[in-house]
């Protein structure tokens, strides 16, 4: 029986999918490419195969992940690598009172929609115009993602040891590459515009005076308060 979450308020020609799905779908194939380069860095950084899968299953927001490993790869602290994950991985917490109105789901159901909230499946689901639609929108992009990222991550973790310089194939800029592209319609507004410049900024002059890992705090911090000191002007 197929959840009603995952039916949503419209389908294609009569059918029980909807028309969301395909989309959906195919951005769940598009982030699991991000998920073996991920597993192939983790592997590199020095985490077994198993540290990785298990990171994807319960962090399983991938620029917490990826800035872990990096920071961690290049000889930062454990707690520089959290406190950068855990910076990146706040936006979510907003992503999840965006979310709160606009899925139904309760008990076990809410828990899992909570583990589903990311950016793919919030902007999947406010795209929508129908209520239903959203709900049934954020169920079939969290799936999608968390299912194709999980399956990414295992495939890179265990292809990481083969490979014996995986920068020389660019996957080092995968997630960069796909992080700016993500972010790239952001900066239409002058508020995201100005804090993306700070922080970038920020990073550039920190990255030659610290260790790894603090650029990114740095950056993020700076983007922050440059947001919020903007969007308060009139």
């Amino acid at each position: 029986m197929v959840p009603d979450e995952l039916l949503g308020g419209d389908s294609v020609r009569g059918s029980r999918v909807p028309h969301y799905a395909r989309d959906c779908v195919v951005l769940g194939l598009a982030v699991g490419v991000f998920g073996i380069a991920f597993g192939v860095l983790a592997a590199e950084s020095g985490l077994s195969g198993a540290k990785a899968c298990v990171m994807s299953l319960l962090v399983f927001t991938g620029a917490s992940q990826f800035a872990a490993v990096s920071v961690v790869g290049s000889g930062g602290s454990a707690v520089t690598a959290v406190a950068s994950a855990l910076l990146l991985g706040a936006r979510n917490g907003i992503y999840g009172l965006a979310m709160a109105g606009r899925l139904r789901s309760r008990g076990v159901r809410r828990g899992i929609a909570a583990q589903l909230v990311i950016d793919e499946s919030t902007a999947m689901a406010v795209a929508q115009g129908d209520p239903a639609d959203s709900e049934g929108a954020f169920w079939w992009a969290g799936v999608s993602v968390f299912v194709a990222w999980n399956i990414g991550t295992l495939i890179g973790a265990v292809a990481g040891n083969a490979i014996a310089d995986p920068s020389a194939l660019g996957l080092d800029a995968a997630f960069p590459a796909g992080f700016i592209s993500l972010m790239m319609p952001q900066l239409r507004q002058r508020s995201t515009l100005i804090a993306a410049g700070l922080g970038a900024s920020f990073a550039a002059v920190a990255i030659p005076l610290t260790q790894p890992g603090i650029p990114i705090l740095l950056a993020a911090v700076a983007a922050l308060v440059a947001l919020a000191l903007v969007r308060r002007r009139p």
